[in-house]
């Protein structure tokens, strides 16, 4: 089966690409083309006609074909590069559906034929979609990484010298009657030790990755009308929280998406911090005393005009926060000092904000920090890493004279779940390993 499918944007645009692939992919691009022999791997100027009909889709367009195995998928491909209208990529569209053998794409079922044809791992194969997702400079970062294999490649070399290990530990167990030095099965362990050691450091992480991927949680919290709602929409720069005088406005939690200088921030407005004065408002500071908690950082608001400040606004300002003293166009100096990171604002006149939006970021960035610059971007990596460490803990504490068969067993689980993050399962490479490196029945 051929599968096809529009690979840019939606028209009218400059150029449209569609791809094909599949085992018919040139065959395909001859009948519905008219020009010079087809090369591969070269920009062929064409004409695409509809053949059933000899209708003219596009007169001047260009062909790409990539013969497998070298090309996206591993599969023939072909890039169809069109005008972007509309109705050429329509009628292209409906062309390629009428051909033989030839159905639209599912989602991602390009990337999911490169994988299974071993033109990437799984990693990558999500780093894509993140790549294509991402919206911020630091998750552009991020996905690149990611699509360069820096992960993968180091996920595979813990898992290779997990092999390396297991290798030994077999064939101590098959050959018994052979006299493995010593020294040899001490640096195994001496080996799954250090994997061990190393994973413990990725998975103790903060979750950054996961942050940068989906967005750091930064909340704004305070007494009522301080200006919290104000400040969300200052920095969302559009009127996303109802602004009034009356105190308690803000009932339930608003949330924006921002990019602040390249940082993804999910930011959330909430309810004022008070006596609550009936069950929806005492409900809506529970949601806010929630957000407080579950935040990476917080925005704590005080009105500089003030001459007091509540004891539970005060107790919620630690190193996780940034205190902004609004109104300081109504009072000229600051009347309450912090020994946090505080900036002197107006929200109504925009003064100061610069300052916040630079802690913001300054905050954020000490918190971005990674082992060996591997981060994990998903709970699917997080969770193999654990049962891979649960493995190794079950292979540490077995005696290796008494239950050798049974640690071995621990460890070559612990190697599948490490290889179930790029998608490596192979059994045959711990044979392969223990040929090569002992040389076993020569």
């Amino acid at each position: 089966m051929n599968i096809f499918a529009l690979s840019s944007g939606r028209g009218p645009c400059g150029i449209a690409i569609i791809r094909l692939s599949g085992p018919d992919t040139l065959s395909v691009c001859k009948l519905i083309s008219i020009g010079n022999k087809i090369k591969e791997n070269e920009v062929n100027l064409c004409k695409f006609v509809d053949p059933d009909k000899g209708v003219i889709i596009d007169p001047e367009a260009l062909l790409l074909w990539f013969p497998k195995p070298n090309s996206f998928t591993g599969d023939d491909l072909a890039e169809f590069h069109i005008h972007g209208s509309n109705a050429i990529i329509s009628y292209f569209l409906k062309v390629l559906s009428s051909q033989k053998n030839c159905r639209l794409a599912e989602p991602g079922e390009f990337t999911k034929l490169a994988f299974q044809n071993n033109k990437i791992d799984l990693v990558k194969a999500e780093s894509i979609g993140d790549l294509i997702h991402s919206e911020t400079e630091l998750q552009r970062q991020q996905a690149v990484n990611l699509v360069n294999g820096h992960a993968s490649k180091y996920y595979d070399e813990l898992r290779s010298k997990l092999i390396k290990s297991l290798s030994f530990i077999e064939a101590k167990i098959d050959f018994a009657e052979e006299d493995l030095p010593e020294k040899v099965l001490k640096e195994a362990h001496k080996s799954i030790k250090v994997v061990h050691k190393d994973i413990k450091k990725i998975i103790n992480d903060n979750k950054i990755g996961e942050k940068i991927r989906n967005g750091f949680r930064v909340s704004i919290i305070g007494e009522t009308n301080v200006g919290k709602s104000s400040l969300l929409n200052l920095l969302s720069k559009r009127d996303a929280a109802i602004v009034s005088d009356e105190a308690g406005t803000t009932r339930d939690v608003i949330e924006i998406y921002l990019n602040i200088d390249g940082y993804p921030v999910i930011l959330a407005d909430t309810a004022g911090i008070r006596e609550a004065k009936n069950d929806v408002e005492k409900k809506g500071i529970s949601l806010a005393i929630n957000k407080y908690k579950e935040a990476d950082l917080n925005i704590v608001v005080i009105d500089n005009t003030s001459s007091k400040i509540s004891k539970k606004i005060l107790s919620l300002i630690n190193q996780d926060t940034i205190v902004l003293l609004n109104k300081s166009d109504i009072s000229e100096k600051p009347n309450h000092k912090f020994n946090n990171d505080t900036v002197f604002a107006s929200i109504k006149c925009n003064k100061n904000i610069d300052q916040l939006t630079q802690k913001i970021k300054d905050k954020l960035s000490k918190k971005y920090s990674s082992n060996n610059g591997v981060l994990i971007t998903r709970e699917r990596h997080r969770v193999k890493l654990n049962e891979c460490l649960k493995e190794i803990d079950k292979f540490l504490e077995k005696d290796q004279d008494k239950d050798l068969e049974l640690a071995a067993e621990d460890l070559r689980m612990a190697t599948r779940h490490l290889g179930g993050i790029i998608g490596k399962v192979d059994v045959e490479e711990i044979l392969g390993s223990i040929f090569k490196d002992f040389c076993i029945g020569k």
